[in-house]
């Protein structure tokens, strides 16, 4: 007989009551109500090298129905590191139906950080994507914003210099950034017409050492191909699941094209939840407006004004 929703509560009650009690302190319980929990998990007690927290949200059906909603979060994961341990905790959910699974989970992640300290890979540097940047240290740790009025924008040197590529480097601006519980999200923009432009601007991005050391650089672009009158358009998430979807979304609504938008994300510890997409999105849409890629909302209540009383006139005049 399938398990009731009773049965499903008490079960996540009894496995979140046996968690706390094996991991203590490195177990946190974000938000009771929604059911949201993470755990520090490290290669070891003492002196940890490795670092990860996962955080994971249980749905109502599980562990009978549904698997838990989780995310990975670590300054140096990444890429196929990524993938690799996301392949693992899927597998061992198919493995184990219907049966409680986060112990396993945890184990299984504390097992790859164990491996990663005994083996050669040099440990990570996540001093400044791991710490909260000190008052005194902030105009560096953000990339150099300048209101757009003040015409004063400092680019990082991102200048268009000599190459022997035909496609010219466009200009890189930085977006006003955003700090929330110890996380820092910036956004940046660059006018593309082209996937070489695309890949020219991420390559100098990344030669920044506070752009190349965050957590996350999710971006997104599109490109109208007058051509054949369709978009040329992509995104990537670095690890923040769905994130580059939901920005790439954005774009589509706001009908921003011949751009590419980049938001870095530098993790603080504090684990932010449905917030963070949120910040990513705002950041992105600032830059949006601020560049003359989309109108700001103002301009946009005044064009609906405009639009009302157009429609209005024009009834009147059917009317007589």
């Amino acid at each position: 007989m399938a398990a009731s929703g009773t049965d499903r509560a008490q079960q996540q009650i009894d496995e979140i009551e046996a968690l706390s009690s094996i991991y203590g302190d490195d177990w946190c319980v974000v938000d009771e109500d929604e059911k949201i929990y993470c755990i520090k998990i490290s290669d070891s007690l003492d002196q940890p090298k490795w670092t990860l927290c996962l955080q994971v949200i249980l749905p109502p059906g599980y562990p009978t129905a549904e698997p838990p909603i989780y995310q990975l979060n670590a300054p140096w994961l990444r890429g196929q590191d990524y993938t690799e341990l996301a392949n693992s905790l899927e597998e061992i959910y198919l493995q184990n139906l219907g049966e409680s699974i986060l112990y396993l989970w945890v184990e299984k992640i504390r097992e790859v950080l164990v491996e990663k300290a005994q083996s050669s890979d040099p440990e990570p540097d996540i001093k400044k994507t791991t710490e909260e940047v000190d008052e005194g240290d902030e105009d560096d740790f953000l990339l150099d914003y300048q209101p757009i009025q003040e015409n004063q924008i400092k680019m990082l040197n991102y200048m268009t210099s000599e190459s022997q590529e035909d496609e010219e480097l466009p200009p890189i601006h930085h977006g006003n950034p955003i700090t929330d519980r110890r996380s820092t999200f910036q956004a940046h923009l660059a006018p593309v017409v082209t996937t070489r432009q695309v890949k020219r601007v991420l390559d100098k991005l990344y030669e920044n050492k506070k752009i190349a050391s965050a957590t996350h650089n999710i971006y997104a672009y599109r490109i109208y191909c007058e051509d054949k009158q369709t978009f040329l358009q992509d995104c990537e998430d670095d690890g923040e699941t769905a994130a580059g979807g939901r920005l790439l979304h954005l774009m589509q609504i706001l009908n921003a094209h011949n751009v590419l938008v980049v938001v870095s994300r530098w993790y603080g510890g504090i684990l932010l939840g449905p917030d963070r997409f949120k910040h990513i999105n705002n950041c992105a849409r600032n830059v949006l407006v601020e560049y003359n890629y989309v109108p700001s909302t103002e301009e946009s209540s005044r064009q609906a004004g405009k639009s009302k009383k157009i429609r209005k006139d024009n009834k009147k005049r059917t009317e007589h």
